[in-house]
């Protein structure tokens, strides 16, 4: 069977399959550094790419190979780079296709490290970012500069949910000689297929919805061609930010139920949503799903479904979220996001406290602001947590 012609379930749990000697029917972990040679000559032919063997386990390995190989085919790209953690295929990708002098163009309400590392790291090395409301093509267009070489966005953004048009980005990278770099992690390519819509390269923190579980840390990046694959994987080969073999084979096994999952996370969060929309504690909500999202219309044009991301406002502030946060009992108090348990959390002093205030209120990163991760437990349950820690405020 042609998995190209598969249905998005099916590439799930085919996609990036290999056939050890044993017969294994899921993938094995290959949980070695190095690979033994069959003769010098062999050895001497990996190196020189005459050979597609293995060398050792930075470079390449079975097991990573086969998770680059299987998202690669979900967001219909050409291959895949799988990291240590999220913001380690972040920086492959920056430190890839950055030099000094360059400048990039990011969404302003990007997770926070990702911004932290452009202007507390890689300005040392002259490069300059602006960062702006990318839900705005006007704001876009405005910031782009002759030494302009990188559009960055996340869409839905962390943690504010404005969703940006990637298909217009798209279209102004391609008038100014620009990349677009599209973030995914909210969305998976279960939602959303930046590729399709005219990225170049696609990342994702792994850790969230494509693993599901809470238990590893991992990143991976997609691009659409193999010239950028190739460049940015040397990047990430010599930074040496690669995957381990354990990580890979745990991705593996919930990337598997990632449809299910996700249908179900969403199918919570709109009852969730609808809930909070009409609670008289909560100021402002955006969701996707819900019609009074500022995006509504390019969400439902742009992406499958809504997700199952919330942020929303509660009235009293900071002060009244956290006391919402110290009174939800099914909610996990935590970071991170997309596992199978709800999670809460306030980004302004957690995701985001790297970024300064100014930054964050010109972003929408507002102190008010409550991050919430609709999980797979039942949705009255959930409801009731919430209902419950509202009354506490």
């Amino acid at each position: 069977m042609n998995l190209k012609d598969a249905g998005f379930s099916t590439k799930l749990i085919h996609a990036g399959e290999i056939e050890d000697q044993f017969g294994s029917a899921t993938v094995p972990i290959y949980q070695t550094s190095t690979f033994r040679f069959k003769s010098a000559q062999h050895g001497a032919d990996c190196f020189s790419g005459a050979s597609d063997g293995y060398i050792y386990t930075r470079i390449a390995n079975p097991t990573i190979r086969a998770l680059e190989q299987n998202i690669a085919a979900l967001e219909n790209g050409f291959d895949g780079i799988a990291t240590s953690s999220g913001m380690a295929a972040i920086t492959s990708v920056y430190m890839a296709l950055l030099n000094a002098g360059d400048h990039i163009i990011s969404t302003a309400a990007v997770y926070g490290p990702a911004r932290g590392v452009l202007e507390q790291d890689f300005a040392r090395f002259h490069v300059e970012a602006s960062f702006v409301n990318t839900a705005n093509i006007d704001e876009i267009k405005k910031v782009i500069r002759p030494n302009s070489k990188v559009l960055y966005i996340e869409t839905p953004a962390n943690p504010t949910m404005e969703i940006t048009d990637i298909a217009a980005c798209a279209q102004i990278a391609r008038e100014h000689g620009l990349k677009l770099v599209v973030d995914n992690t909210f969305c998976t390519p279960y939602l959303q297929k930046p590729l399709d819509l005219g990225a170049d390269v696609v990342l994702h923190s792994i850790t969230k919805f494509i693993n599901g579980h809470a238990d590893i840390v991992g990143g991976i990046i997609v691009t659409k061609e193999a010239v950028l694959y190739k460049k940015i994987r040397h990047c990430m080969v010599y930074i040496g930010c690669n995957m381990d073999p354990h990580q890979a084979y745990l991705v593996l096994r919930g990337v598997k139920t990632l449809s299910v999952r996700v249908d179900r996370n969403q199918e919570n969060a709109i009852k969730v949503a609808a809930f909070l929309e009409t609670h008289p504690k909560v100021t402002w909500i955006k969701y996707p799903g819900l019609a009074s999202h500022p995006q509504y219309k390019l969400a439902k044009r742009q992406m499958s479904g809504p997700g199952s991301m919330i942020s929303f406002g509660l009235k009293g502030g900071l002060e009244a979220g956290k006391k919402l946060m110290d009174n939800v009992h099914l909610a996990v108090l935590a970071v991170s996001l997309g596992g199978v348990e709800t999670l809460i959390q306030h980004p302004a002093s957690m995701t985001h406290a790297g970024v300064s205030r100014e930054n964050k209120e010109e972003a929408g990163i507002t102190d008010d602001l409550i991050r919430f991760s609709v999980g797979i437990e039942n949705a009255e349950d959930i409801i009731n947590d919430l209902r419950l820690a509202f009354e506490k405020v």
